[in-house]
Parts: C-alpha cells; sequence; structure tokens
C-alpha cells in the first residue's frame, strides 16, 4: 500500500522543541519554462567525480563507448538512523523459494556502501526518486530535514526529483532547503551556522505556479564528465494534491507525468542531449516482495503493476532509464518504451535500506546510451547492510543533531508490554492503528465541544512500528517521544465534524472503491466501530452495509455522528471526499500529543500497555 502523507504542523511542535532545545544546550540545472536555456557544463559534477579512478568499457581510452554508472535510490525520509522494526528489514530470496528477512538502512552505511560501489568507475552519478525528506523520524523532523540535507550533500547526491513529502510544509519551505537559510520560525539550530540547503538541485518539472504556468523548480539538470553528458529531468505524481494536505500544495499545478518528461526529453534533444534519465516519484507493485527477484523472468508472477508500468509505457522512447519510487517497493525491471524497446524501471525501496547500481553505456558518437532489443541497461538493487563498516562522517552527523534534540527525544511517554506493528502490520487493521484510534477519540470526547462518538486514521499516517525493544539507553518496552514522533511525525490537528451515517457508509465505501479501488486504503477505526470487509467482492460491495455497528448498534443512514479525524482526512485526503462535507468542526490536540497522552495515560512501568487485538474489521479474503 502506498505510503500517504498528512501535512507537518512544525511551526506549532518546534516552538515547544525551541525553548527545550534552547534550554538543553556538479549539476548544472535548467532555468524554469520561459527563462535562459541552462549551461550543460557541469564544473561541480566533474569536481565531485573526478576521484573516482579506474576503467569502465573503455573508460581511460578514445574508445567509442564507455560505461556510466548510475547509482540512485528513493524515498528515504529522513532516516539518518536505522529504521527500527520491520520498516528496517528488507526481503530476500531463497533457493526453497522462501524469503530471509534482512537488518538493511541507516545513513551511516548507506554513504559507505555508495562511496565503496564508486570505486573502480570513472563515470559515476548519484541520483534519487523523491521523498528524500518529510515523515521524517524526530532526529530530522524536529529541526525541518536540515540533517538529512546536510546528509545527503556529504554522501555524494547529484540530483534529485522532488515527491509529495517535499511538499508537506508547503512551497516555500521547499525552496528553503534547495537554498538555504534558517527557518523563518524557528531560526538556526546551530550556533553560528546558517543552513546553506542542498548541494544537489531538487527537479520539478510537473510542478508549476497557478498564476504564471512556471515550474516552481528547475524542471531538469545535464550531469557532464570528460565529454559524456546525461539529462536528469524529475516529476512528482500528478496526484500530489490527493495525497498531501491543501495547504502544502496551495497556488500549484501537477501535471501529467509522462506527457511532462517528453516535453522536456524534446528540449534536452534540442541542446544535443541525447541521453536522458527520467527521476519519477511514482511507482509500481513488483510480483514479489524479495528485493533480488528476477522480475523479467518470462510467465506469469513477473514484472510490476500499478501507475509507473502504464507511465513508462508512454514516456518517449527518448529516455533511456526510469528511476522510479513512492510505492518503497523495490525493482529492477525492464518495461517496453513506445517503440517496443526494452527500458530499464528501478524502485530501490525505502528508507536506504537498498541502492540501485545501474550500467549505461554511453556511445561517444552517438552522445546517446547504447540500447538493444535485449536490454537498456543492467540494474541491479544491492542490500545496504549493517554489517559493513560505518562512514565516520555521518556517524559525527549523527551525535552532533541528536545531542541537539536529546532533551526532547528521549523523555519517556509511555511503556508497551510487546511489539505493536503499524506498518508492519499482517491485516488491513493494525493493532497501533488501533491504539492511535482510540488516543484521538479519547483526546477529543469532550461534550462541551460536541465530544467525537468515533474516530479515523489513515494507513498512511502510521509511519512505524512501536517496538519493545529499546533502540537507545531508555530500556525495553519503554516508548519515547522521539519513537512516538517517528510514528506520527506529521502533528496533524485532530478534527471533530458531524456526518450523517450515510456519509460515514459512504466513507468506509471509499476505502475500497473509485481511486482507492485499485489500492484500497483501509482506515484504522477506534473501539466500538465493527463492520465486515469481504475481500472477495468488488468495489464499494466489499463493505457489507448491515455489519457497520457503532458500540452494537446498526449504523442509522439517518442519524448524525461525531467522528475525530486528522486534517488531513477532514480534507479529503487519500480520497476521501465525502469527509470534506463533515460539518460543526471543532479543532482538538495534535493526533501526537493525543498518542503521547494515550500512552502516558494508560501505561506504567509496572502495567505496560499491550498491543490491541485489531479485531474491529472481519476481513473476508
Amino acid at each position: 500500500m502506498s505510503p500517504r502523507p498528512q501535512r507537518r504542523r512544525t511551526t506549532r511542535r518546534l516552538t515547544a522543541g525551541a525553548a527545550v532545545l534552547a534550554a538543553a544546550v556538479g549539476i548544472t540545472a535548467a532555468a524554469p519554462a520561459g527563462a535562459e536555456p541552462a549551461a550543460t557544463a557541469s564544473t561541480a559534477a566533474s569536481t565531485a567525480h573526478a576521484r573516482h579512478t579506474g576503467h569502465g568499457h573503455g573508460g581511460g581510452h578514445a574508445a567509442r563507448t564507455v560505461d556510466v554508472q548510475l547509482l540512485s535510490f528513493n524515498d528515504f525520509h529522513g532516516t539518518l538512523e536505522p529504521p527500527q522494526g520491520s520498516a528496517g528489514t528488507v526481503e530476500e530470496q531463497q533457493a526453497d523459494g522462501s524469503r530471509k528477512k534482512i537488518e538493511a538502512g541507516g545513513v551511516e552505511y548507506l554513504a559507505n556502501a555508495l562511496r565503496t560501489a564508486r570505486k573502480g568507475h570513472p563515470y559515476s552519478v548519484t541520483a534519487a526518486a523523491g521523498d528524500m525528506v518529510g515523515a521524517s523520524p524526530l532526529l530530522s523532523g524536529l529541526f525541518h530535514d536540515e540533517p538529512t540535507v546536510e546528509a545527503m550533500n556529504k554522501l555524494g547526491l547529484d540530483v534529485t526529483s522532488v515527491g509529495n513529502h517535499e511538499f508537506d510544509e508547503g512551497r516555500a519551505e521547499l525552496t528553503r532547503l534547495q537554498k538555504g537559510g534558517c527557518h523563518p520560525t524557528d531560526g538556526c539550530y546551530q550556533k553560528g551556522k546558517r543552513f546553506k540547503g542542498a548541494d544537489f538541485p531538487y527537479l520539478a518539472a510537473n510542478v508549476t505556479d497557478e498564476k504564471t504556468g512556471r515550474p516552481i523548480l528547475k524542471p531538469y539538470t545535464v550531469w557532464k564528465h570528460k565529454g559524456v553528458k546525461i539529462g536528469f529531468i524529475g516529476v512528482t505524481l500528478e496526484d500530489t494534491p490527493g495525497v498531501v494536505s491543501a495547504n502544502g500544495v496551495k497556488g500549484l499545478k501537477f501535471h501529467d507525468e509522462a506527457e511532462t518528461i517528453d516535453r522536456y526529453a524534446k528540449e534536452l534533444d534540442r541542446q544535443g542531449v541525447k541521453s536522458i534519465v527520467a527521476l519519477i516519484h511514482e511507482g509500481g507493485l513488483p510480483a514479489s516482495t524479495a528485493y533480488d527477484y528476477d522480475c523479467d523472468s518470462p510467465g506469469p508472477g513477473a514484472g510490476i503493476s500499478g501507475p509507473i508500468a502504464e507511465i513508462a509505457k508512454k514516456v518517449t522512447p527518448k529516455v533511456d532509464a526510469l528511476v522510479t519510487g513512492h510505492t518503497h517497493q523495490a525493482y529492477a525491471c525492464t518495461v517496453p518504451d513506445p517503440s517496443g524497446m526494452p527500458r530499464t524501471v528501478t524502485s530501490a525501496a525505502s528508507f536506504g535500506k537498498l541502492y540501485t547500481d545501474t550500467t549505461l553505456t554511453y556511445d561517444r558518437r552517438t552522445k546517446d546510451i547504447v540500447r538493444t532489443s535485449v536490454k537498456s541497461a543492467t540494474a541491479r538493487n544491492h542490500v545496504v547492510h549493517r554489517s559493513q563498516p560505518k562512514a565516520a562522517d555521518m556517524t559525527a552527523l549523527i551525535q552532533r543533531w541528536n545531542k541537539l534534540a536529546g532533551p526532547v527525544a528521549n523523555k519517556p511517554v509511555g511503556h508497551i508490554a510487546a511489539d505493536i506493528p503499524g506498518r508492519g502490520a499482517a491485516s488491513p487493521e493494525s493493532p497501533l492503528g488501533d491504539l492511535i484510534s482510540d488516543a484521538q477519540l479519547e483526546a477529543t470526547r469532550a461534550t462541551d465541544k460536541g465530544g467525537a462518538q468515533l474516530a479515523l486514521m489513515n494507513p498512511g499516517g502510521i509511519r512505524s512500528d512501536l517496538a519493545y525493544k529499546a533502540s537507545g539507553s531508555e530500556g525495553d518496552g519503554v516508548v519515547t517521544y522521539g519513537e512516538a514522533f517517528t510514528v506520527q511525525p506529521f502533528t496533524n490537528l485532530t478534527n471533530v465534524v458531524t456526518l450523517t451515517g450515510a456519509q460515514l457508509l459512504t466513507t468506509l465505501q471509499q476505502q475500497v472503491s473509485g481511486a482507492n479501488e485499485a489500492s484500497p486504503k483501509i482506515l484504522q477505526v477506534s473501539k466500538g466501530l465493527t463492520y465486515t470487509l469481504d475481500l472477495t467482492k468488488t468495489g464499494a460491495d466489499r463493505v457489507v452495509k448491515d455489519t457497520v455497528r457503532l458500540d452494537g448498534a446498526p449504523l442509522d443512514p439517518a442519524k448524525s455522528y461525531r467522528v475525530a479525524m486528522n486534517e488531513f482526512l477532514a480534507g479529503g485526503g487519500d480520497g476521501f471526499a465525502v469527509l470534506k462535507e463533515g460539518k460543526d468542526k471543532y479543532v482538538g490536540p495534535s493526533d501526537l500529543d493525543a498518542l503521547t497522552a494515550y500512552l502516558t495515560a494508560h501505561s506504567s512501568a509496572d502495567a505496560p500497555l499491550a498491543p490491541p487485538k485489531a479485531d474491529r474489521i472481519t476481513v473476508v479474503k
């Protein structure tokens, strides 16, 4: 299931956080459309990669072709420290058909893996497909993701597309991450240091200003090294407004991915740049969950499905490879372009657990990538193992920011008796989803304000599990503020609205119909709301109408109900358009405050909170 965001309310959150902290302590980019054409040389990129020595195919001679190494990853989400629980594992295919889980990820290991991979490759470029920031753990999110941008600068990221999460805090904040400067509300975090912004360009070819029609950031960029030129075009999913709160995309238009790529591919071609890579923050679902399965094996059970498969079939043959993301899946496949030629389409899961190594054979005479009827490139995903050495500069970076975050992050807020799965749950309803829904219901039940009778939580807003094992020195079973933040990093305000029973039923049906029919988004529900979800049926019929009950009573279509949810859902996010029709809204505490208050009130060292049973939705398969 695709991760689905809400806008992060960091201004409110960091006002308190700042007080605690104060007490405690080579690439040439294209101009936007309508501007002067960009130069295609890149002194910065050439300098950055001059350290790479050795020979690829004809690398050190006047050979006609050279091998260009394209290293790529996606959906990093500010995960500087190794991700915990199911979020920190990848599955490896075993000879007997089983899957082996491998712990992976963490920027200390990712940086070392990329630097090691570059050795012996005189032509190497590192690219990403969006969501480098946003929905980040506290270590990065508390500081508006400045630590992640600094880390990406250090590990040698050359270019990235924007993703939907780059818009979590709106256009102005995205521009600050690119250009630098201290936060307009929270100021500078490190004494005597001004945030310098990203050394790499963020590309947003299909995101334009509603009034001017111009891209809000550079649409493409050209990497150049020793006569080799490769253009990169970056786009995010056209449906970004459907997965980001309205304030995050205010005043912006998002355009068709394939049409936008084709437009700028023509522009690059006119400039003499024949080798082109598209960075697309949209993805698909592979036939296997193993990172290393043979995506192009013949017969059923191979390949990828979903939005990226359709986009790949439409994008002009001028584009030689597609680096994708968004679905947090791992694949290295080929999909035929409109001319029928195979073309590489890759994704490296998420959180820095994998990176993709793609070999592009560049023809000096044609200035294009050599593509045959057999393949367009050689691409393979590699695990970022935690058994390898750590990059010392990344360790130092983490320690420095952890020192600033410590007073906030390490505060205990509750105790749990065992792991409480959220993103790693085996069924559409998760124990952590139940807990979060119950927390929001309890936080908004005040009768003097028309309190809530039930609560709904979107699954994509749950960004991690709650792990029983200690992540630091707090002790097993102790939940810290930092861990709670990692679960709910957006700090959306809770909203309570009035819906009729008919509207509530429509809400449940929209989980599995309309925009969500192909990829259902099952809302997590508070205690007392029960129903049957029959996945053997199709569309809205998957919700069995006469099974929907609240506190044991059948749902009355004509009756009014007070329903709590985060502001992202209240705005119709994730395809739940009917929720925008809610009336008599009142605003409660943030979802993060609701969660931490619930954990504190319902647990102690002597009586830790047990995982909810996740038995509110009966699933028929």
